[in-house]
């Protein structure tokens, strides 16, 4: 099943929006941080695996136990290559808002502004700061911050799903049955990565976008 998106002035603008963000020089004091959360299935093992050896594989058996759903928080700055992903056991607007706020007081306590690219979900917007910490400590958090949205049904303009996807394929492609493991696995992918600096090149511009999806696109905001 697809998501048939359209084109609108709103669209438009929210994807210029990105784009001549994404486009921009990296700079200390304005990082661009793309946010993003992917629900993952906790599993273990029915039967105890057996262990590599001298010219065989590790095996496990076909069977497997659930052992419940967890929630991972990702927050990238592409062109600086720093990530920080963070385990939860909900992705509420509780979850949500300790997360950035984490974000804001810790890893960017000193940029002069921060951009958070988000999506849609109900729990991105600022009215859910001021439902969690009250309207004066959330206009307080917020003061530096400005949020860039992704037009509705194009979260492929929030380049933390590219990161996520990186972290699926690297890290999570595989049972793990515990929160407290999966945040150690976690934990040492994202160390790697930062310290090797991992950085996104971002390349789709306006410039593509009008030349790729111009047929496309409408002139007035659907009724």
């Amino acid at each position: 099943m697809w998501c048939i998106g359209v084109l609108t002035e709103e669209y438009r603008r929210r994807m210029y929006g990105l784009l001549a963000l994404y486009a921009r020089p990296l700079r200390e004091d304005e990082p661009v941080v793309c946010i993003d959360e992917k629900s993952l299935q906790l599993i273990g093992h029915s039967r105890k695996p057996l262990a590599m050896s001298a010219g065989a594989p590790a095996k496990h058996d076909y069977e497997y136990v659930r052992k419940g759903t967890t929630n991972l928080f990702v927050a990238v700055e592409p062109k600086a290559g720093q990530r920080s992903v963070l385990v939860t056991e909900r992705r509420g607007k509780v979850d949500f808002v300790s997360f950035v706020q984490e974000l804001l007081t810790q890893t960017y306590a000193t940029a002069r502004r921060v951009h958070l690219v988000l999506d849609n979900l109900n729990t991105h917007f600022r009215k859910c700061f001021e439902d969690v910490l009250g309207k004066r400590d959330a206009t307080k958090l917020l003061r530096r911050v400005r949020f860039h949205y992704t037009p509705k049904h194009a979260s492929w303009l929030n380049m933390a799903e590219i990161e996520i996807g990186i972290l699926s394929r690297q890290c999570l492609d595989r049972r793990i049955a515990t929160p407290t493991l999966l945040q150690s696995e976690v934990d040492a992918w994202q160390t790697d990565r930062n310290t090797e600096c991992k950085t996104i090149q971002w390349k789709f511009t306006r410039q593509d976008a009008d030349r790729k999806l111009s047929r496309h696109y409408v002139s007035i905001l659907p009724c």
